[in-house]
């Protein structure tokens, strides 16, 4: 299945759900926002509805009061087609998929290489930098004006999955992309710092903390950063202190792989796992192995255990890979 379809299915329905998966950040978001506005210039209704609520730093993208948060009235919702975006595992969307009781048509977007087809129309592209970049092919591919809105939240969703720019996902392509994205006044200056330069001062100081904290194994190959629940002040971490992370273990020498072990607020014995890598280790199939995924430079799960015995089992997966 392919672009036409998704197209075709789009014609078809009026009333769609829209969600993307748990631990939301800009790509999610991004594509969210963009594929509602394009429901609105076919004059069809959306409601976008997510697991988590709207993380620290994205209050800036155009309609962002649009987006609702999983609730006890979120069952009452009225939809003809379930619309999943930037999610590689229907089950990832939380607990919105439950909501889909009638077994509605579902419409599965996504650009993980982890993605396995699910839903009635699917259309997985591993090439696409970004879910962002997908919707956007849609706008094109239907004729369809792109205003100031969807340009920012399209924007915003391919800046942030590509790293600036600067990952081998960024293909000519999305420079053609972002390049007529920008034509519509974008303000790419103020963009980029509400993601990137918009630290709240309780989290400086914690990064300034961490920083000494990093830790190293298989000779330098590897970075980690731990992160226990009593070191934040409120249980969270916002996407940008863990991106501050990441990308300082990935600008090391001779670091090939960095991860982040977060665990998770509410939960005992759950840990949060995002991985990163320059290209040479596939992190995307070390996640697979603790039943995560994404891309092969950049990917994530969930693992139930005690972080100290996480820590040491996703080591020596990575290990494992490094030999």
């Amino acid at each position: 299945m392919g672009l036409k379809r998704i197209c075709a299915s789009i014609k078809k329905y009026d009333k769609f759900l829209i969600t993307a998966h748990t631990s939301l950040e800009g790509d999610a978001l991004g594509a969210e926002l963009a594929f509602y506005y394009l429901l609105r210039k076919l004059g069809k209704q959306g409601v976008i509805l997510n697991h988590d609520g709207i993380p620290y730093g994205y209050d800036f993208l155009p309609g962002v009061r649009k987006i609702h948060r999983l609730g006890t009235g979120s069952s009452r919702i009225k939809f003809d087609c379930l619309v999943v975006l930037d999610c590689a595992d229907l089950k990832r969307s939380g607990e919105v998929w439950r909501i889909n009781r009638k077994n509605k048509p579902v419409i599965n977007i996504d650009h993980h290489i982890s993605n396995q087809g699910f839903g009635d129309i699917h259309w997985v592209d591993a090439r696409a930098s970004s879910c962002s970049e997908m919707v956007y092919r849609i706008y094109k591919q239907m004729r369809l004006p792109i205003a100031r809105p969807e340009a920012v939240s399209m924007y915003t969703g391919i800046m942030t999955d590509t790293g600036s720019f600067r990952y081998s996902n960024t293909s000519s392509f999305t420079h053609q992309a972002v390049a007529e994205l920008l034509k519509s006044g974008i303000n790419v200056p103020l963009i980029y710092r509400y993601v990137y330069e918009n630290l709240a001062l309780e989290e400086t100081k914690l990064l300034v903390k961490l920083l000494p904290r990093i830790n190293f194994s298989s000779g330098g190959r590897v970075a980690y950063f731990k992160l226990k629940r009593s070191m934040l002040k409120d249980g969270t971490v916002s996407m940008d202190l863990g991106d501050q992370l990441l990308s300082f273990g990935r600008s090391i020498k001779g670091v090939e792989v960095v991860a982040l072990f977060r665990e998770i607020p509410g939960s005992r014995d759950q840990v949060r796992i995002n991985l990163r890598s320059h290209g040479k280790v596939d992190v995307n199939k070390i996640a697979a192995t603790f039943g995560g995924g994404g891309h092969k430079t950049a990917s994530g799960c969930t693992v139930r255990g005690e972080i100290g015995t996480v820590i040491r089992k996703v080591l020596a997966s990575i290990q494992t890979v490094l030999k």
